[in-house]
């Protein structure tokens, strides 16, 4: 069916919150509606000379769905469209259709709708799904572990008191410690199982306690600090919380240690967020935390498995920190994610505020030095 759009005033598609991008028969811009502006970061005055190449690039998907819709004289959508603006990388759904411009010319309407929320959302929902799945593993793992673990560190005990040579006794003690390391093991891995004590938190509280401890560890580690001090009490399980915390800021300054930088510098970051979606439901306001170092960076072959267990970049590493802690986020029904880069990398903690407690109108911050 054919489906040309005849663009009356161009004026009137400024209301749309949709970003509206009208291209001429050569592919020329000759107008873009404030949501577009506001999308491609370009105001009115750069639209002298702009192409829709200049604008997303040089994108193959795209050029074929407004050949198509061209050729077919109907409208045609791509749901998955990666582009290129400037510095800006975007997913976007876009719909081409045929237009007319005041005059009769013969121009394209392309309408461009976000989707990084949508694949947020469903990547959240694949890392939820796939933390369930590790969650019963290793539950399961650590009890057929446990028990025999318990019996053959009992013989080794019973052993050790009927050698007569001294020299023996230190291979039973060998089998006694490590039996010990590993039931320390299957107590982490089946810790993350304890339902949250909810209560009122403090996330400040949270992070100076964290604090505090990493600089008892790692004295020699700078800890930045940039509160938003008018933030909400949230409603968790606070020893839960400051473990998350502590596993990803102990994680940092492990990296930073292992790199041994001059400077090493943690910065902790907190913010409001508002209409946010966290595990399929949306909260008008969250907790926005960022948990930031300048060290190394994660190696590009860890990052789709950081949060899995028994994954870790460091010798001797259990690779259960990063997995605890995303599943105590998602207990309390909030993300963990992460990005990477050599010489920064950056987590961010979101934890939904209750609806029936608002963020106070002062948006002030508070910056202190370690």
């Amino acid at each position: 069916m054919n489906a040309v759009a005849r663009v009356g005033p161009l004026a009137g598609l400024d209301l749309l919150s949709t970003a509206v991008v009208v291209i001429d028969d050569v592919h020329r811009v000759a107008y873009m509606n404030p949501s577009a502006e506001n999308l491609f970061e370009i105001s009115q005055s750069g639209l002298a000379a702009l192409t829709l190449e200049r604008l997303v690039g040089e994108n193959v998907v795209l050029g074929a769905a407004n050949r198509r819709a061209r050729v077919n004289h109907a409208a045609y959508t791509e749901n998955e469209l990666e582009v290129s603006a400037g510095k800006l990388r975007l997913n976007l759904a876009c719909t081409v259709c045929p237009a007319e411009l005041p005059g009769g010319a013969q121009a394209m309407l392309l309408e461009f709708r976000q989707i990084d929320r949508q694949l947020r959302i469903e990547r959240e929902a694949r890392l939820i799904e796939q933390s369930q799945a590790h969650r019963e593993l290793i539950r399961n793992l650590a009890h057929e572990i446990k028990n025999p673990l318990g019996g053959i560190r009992g013989a080794a005990q019973l052993l050790d008191r009927e050698l007569e040579r001294p020299a023996l006794h230190e291979y039973t003690q060998v089998i006694i410690k490590e039996s010990d390391r590993l039931q320390a093991l299957m107590d982490r891995l089946l810790t993350p199982h304890r339902l949250p004590m909810p209560g009122p938190v403090n996330i400040h509280e949270v992070l100076e306690r964290v604090r505090s401890v990493l600089h008892a560890e790692f004295p020699e580690i700078a800890v930045r600090r940039d509160y938003d001090t008018s933030l909400p009490m949230l409603t968790g399980d606070r020893e839960q919380l400051i473990q998350v915390v502590l596993n990803v800021v102990r994680n940092a300054a492990q990296a930073l240690s292992g790199a041994s930088l001059a400077h090493g510098e943690i910065r902790l970051r907190t913010r409001i967020a508002r209409q946010v979606t966290l595990a399929r439901r949306s909260y008008r306001h969250a907790v926005h935390i960022e948990i930031c170092d300048n060290g190394p960076g994660i190696p590009e072959s860890m990052r789709e498995r950081v949060f899995q267990p028994l994954i870790s970049g460091r010798e001797g590493g259990s690779g259960l920190g990063l997995t605890i802690a995303h599943n105590f986020i998602t207990q309390h029904r909030g993300t963990i994610t992460f990005e990477s880069v050599p010489g920064k990398t950056c987590f961010t903690l979101l934890l939904p505020v209750p609806d029936e407690v608002r963020p106070e109108a002062r948006p002030t911050a508070k910056e202190a030095s370690p």
